[in-house]
């Protein structure tokens, strides 16, 4: 029984030590990172996408100053995905601005970001929080309202 225990715990931790994994990204994403954003410090981690999950995505965590975080997304080849930033409020489209007024109350809003794609396509999400659940509102470029997805 105590051996049965101790494998238990044994699993667990080791389960628990694998979450905290350093990534390390391929040395081309790597170059291209530090090429785009020189003297930043990124931390990284990894994300699979695609129709059954079989494309890496590398993503850099980091701040662009004090007080602005922001996520630079990379395939394996160094090509940049996406780029997102935080935002004040006050540098949303107007449109978007006033929807958010309309439909949500100013303490349901944590988070703003400009999102711009490998497609050079740029949207905006506001992280929403709503009867205890978490929502991004997306934009588009001109502040039309998108879509809602509900975040786990």
């Amino acid at each position: 029984m105590k051996n049965i225990l101790l494998l238990i715990i044994l699993f667990c931790s080791g389960l628990l030590s694998a979450q905290n994994e350093v990534v390390t990204p391929p040395e081309k994403v790597k170059f291209t990172f530090e090429k785009e954003y020189p003297n930043k410090v990124p931390v990284w981690s990894i994300d699979y996408v695609g129709d059954d999950n079989d494309e890496i995505r590398y993503e850099a965590k980091f701040n662009t100053d004090k007080n602005t975080k922001a996520l630079a997304v990379y395939d394996n080849l160094g090509v940049l995905k996406a780029f997102e930033q935080q935002i004040p409020l006050s540098q949303l489209p107007q449109k978007a601005q006033n929807y958010l007024k309309k439909n949500y109350s100013q303490k349901a809003i944590k988070e703003i970001a400009v999102v711009v794609n490998d497609k050079n396509k740029t949207t905006y999400e506001v992280g929403i929080e709503k009867d205890s659940k978490f929502y991004d509102v997306v934009f588009d470029q001109n502040g039309g309202f998108d879509v809602i997805i509900e975040k786990n």
